[in-house]
Formats: C-alpha cells, sequence, structure tokens
C-alpha cells in the first residue's frame, strides 16, 4: 500500500497485522452481535488500553517509514496518516469520553492519506499488473471509506445511538480491509518472482 514500504515487506506486514488485530476485536470483542464465548472479554478494563496500544503501534510503523522516505513528493501523506492512526490509539488508550464522531474524523484522515497514496502509487508502477492492480482497486475503495465515515461525522448518515454493533461493523470492516491490503503488499515484495521495482519514483 506505501510506496515506501515496499522495501521493507516486514514492516508492511506488521502494520497488517495490527490491522486483523484491530479488526478482529472490534468484530469478535466489542460488537454487540459477537460470540458469546468472548463475553468475558468485554467486560475486562484493560481491552480499550491493547486496542490503543494496537492503533499505536500501526500509527509509529507509519510515521517511521513516512519519516525515512521525507525528500519524496508523498511522503507526508503516511506521516498524516501515521499520526491519525496515533491520535486514535492515545483516545482509545486513555478510555475517556471519546464520541463516535471524533473517531470518524481520524478514520477520514487516515482513509483520505493512504487512499490519495495509494493512487499516487499506482500510477508509477505502469507495468508491474499485480502492484497496480492491488493500489488501484485499494485507493478507490479507501476514498469511498472516507466518503462514508465523513457522512457520520457530518450526520448525513446515522447510526444507532450507542456502542452498537454498526458502530463496530464499520469500524472493523475499515481496519479489515487495510489489514488485507498490507498483508498483500508484503506478499508481493516477499515473493521474489513478483517483487516490485527497488526504487520507485514519487507519485
Amino acid at each position: 500500500m506505501m510506496q515506501t514500504l515496499i522495501k521493507r515487506w516486514w514492516l508492511l506486514a506488521l502494520c497488517g497485522v495490527l490491522n486483523a488485530i484491530f479488526s478482529a476485536m472490534m468484530f469478535l470483542i466489542l460488537s454487540p452481535e459477537g460470540p458469546p464465548m468472548l463475553r468475558i472479554f468485554r467486560q475486562v478494563r484493560s481491552t480499550a488500553a491493547q486496542l490503543g496500544m494496537l492503533a499505536l503501534a500501526a500509527g509509529i510503523c507509519t510515521i517511521v517509514t513516512g519519516i525515512w522516505s521525507l525528500r519524496k513528493g508523498s511522503s507526508w501523506l503516511l506521516v498524516l496518516n501515521g499520526l491519525a492512526y496515533g491520535v486514535f490509539g492515545l483516545l482509545v488508550r486513555a478510555n475517556g469520553p471519546v464520541t463516535f464522531r471524533m473517531v470518524a474524523l481520524l478514520v477520514v484522515v487516515m482513509a483520505l492519506s493512504i487512499g490519495m497514496y495509494e493512487l499516487a502509487t499506482a500510477r508509477t508502477l505502469r507495468g508491474h499488473l499485480a502492484g497496480e492492480w492491488l493500489l488501484g482497486v485499494a485507493g478507490p475503495v479507501s476514498l469511498g471509506f472516507a466518503v462514508v465515515f465523513l457522512a457520520f461525522v457530518l450526520r448525513w448518515l446515522k447510526l444507532d445511538p450507542g456502542p452498537s454493533a454498526q458502530t463496530f461493523n464499520w469500524l472493523g470492516s475499515y481496519f479489515g480491509f487495510s489489514a488485507i491490503c498490507l498483508l498483500g503488499l508484503a506478499a508481493l515484495q516477499f515473493r521474489p518472482r513478483v517483487a516490485l521495482p527497488s526504487a520507485l519514483p514519487a507519485g
């Protein structure tokens, strides 16, 4: 998903795993429609702290990657994405009065910044079908998530009051999608036969 992460497939994979765990916790543990056998975990006060640490770790990984490539024109989008992840993680970890509109606004920043980065990077991958296809699809979908969560922020779309299954399903869907894209691109780079270029021009 990220041009400057291509040389570091292990960091892509790490970010993907963190997003996957976060998504699974949203669907299975926090959602009211999750499996009853996991209900005990919903009562553990440390759950919010764990979620916050996952998001904060993913944010740090992305910020570091962006800083490593500050000379490239689009790297600031990675830093912005990581900052949004980090703020999101800190808010969740604090376990204070966080509204869904606050969370949705941060997701807008995450999805918009990474979507723009994906589209810019896809243009540099002409001739590398797998990577170009992955980013060409991921970019518009990421921007679509940004539009949906912006509609939640502006109250064009309304959710059920309180921490409903609908709320956690939307959040889980976004982080799950991010995980799939990150892990997919990491797998592409790990396999030499379909590896992406070692040096890509800025988008």
